[in-house]
């Protein structure tokens, strides 16, 4: 009897036992399907955040083609805006030039004009009415200075500020990108007989709207024109250097 009660018991110890580890080996089921769990939510969470970056990645690599598009176009602008400065600077010199220049003397009315006050104040009424229009050119009020000059021209057609009138609405149409319009008026500066101080500088922005034009032989033809008929002018300055570069196909005399 006391041996079967000690195997008894051995056996009961053993039972024990086998309980004790299932149940540990359940909890530690259990906590590795926790940890399998979180790795997983983890793992998800990671794969979210990794398309996010990717996506912000690409959209900055677009955005970094598109600042490199926008500088291009910028640098290019800004040349451009160079150039027109210099255009520019070279006009209001002439401007300059024109307004402090001594006036040209009234023809002497005959002596059968009547009311010859009026007559006499004609003179310095044309040039407050030109400058007043170079002003409004001046001021980049473009289509009004056209207005204004056609004005003076219409009252004034044979004063000897005449053919600087049409120049000035020739320079407003080409400042307005309106090349075409502008070779027409600059065209016209040339029927004027007293026009030979405007004539080379009209012809010299001709051959800039055939160049704007994509015309650039013609252009040459006209720059080739301003050093053979006025050599010592400063348009014919300008003209040699412009059939010096690529803007001119031939060579200048």
């Amino acid at each position: 009897m006391p041996r079967l009660a000690f195997i008894a018991l051995a056996v009961l110890a053993c039972g024990c036992a086998t309980r004790g580890s299932v149940r540990s080996i359940r909890s530690d089921l259990a906590d590795l399907r926790n940890e399998v769990a979180l790795l997983r939510q983890a793992d998800e969470q990671m794969s979210r955040e990794t398309a996010t970056a990717v996506g912000e990645i690409n959209a900055l690599e677009v955005r970094v083609k598109d600042l490199t598009a926008l500088a291009n176009r910028t640098t290019a602008d800004v040349a451009r805006l160079n150039t027109r400065v210099g255009e520019t600077d070279e006009s209001l010199k002439r401007i300059q030039a024109e307004l402090t220049a001594k006036p040209v003397a009234a023809a002497v009315p005959p002596p059968a004009v009547e009311r010859p006050a009026r007559e006499a104040v004609r003179p310095a009424q044309a040039e407050s009415a030109y400058g007043a229009a170079l002003a409004t050119y001046r001021a980049r009020e473009h289509g009004q200075a056209v207005l204004e000059f056609l004005d003076f021209i219409g009252k004034y057609p044979k004063h000897p500020l005449a053919a600087n009138a049409q120049y000035w609405i020739g320079e407003a149409y080409y400042s307005q990108r309106d090349y075409r319009q502008a070779l027409v008026e600059f065209q016209k500066v040339l029927e004027y007989p007293s026009a030979n101080g405007k004539v080379p500088d009209a012809l010299l922005k001709m051959g800039l709207c055939y160049t704007s034009l994509r015309e650039p032989g013609r252009a040459s033809e006209v720059w080739t024109r301003v050093v053979g008929e006025y050599p010592s002018s400063e348009a014919a300055g300008q003209a040699r250097s412009y059939l010096r570069s690529k803007r001119g196909v031939a060579p200048a005399r």
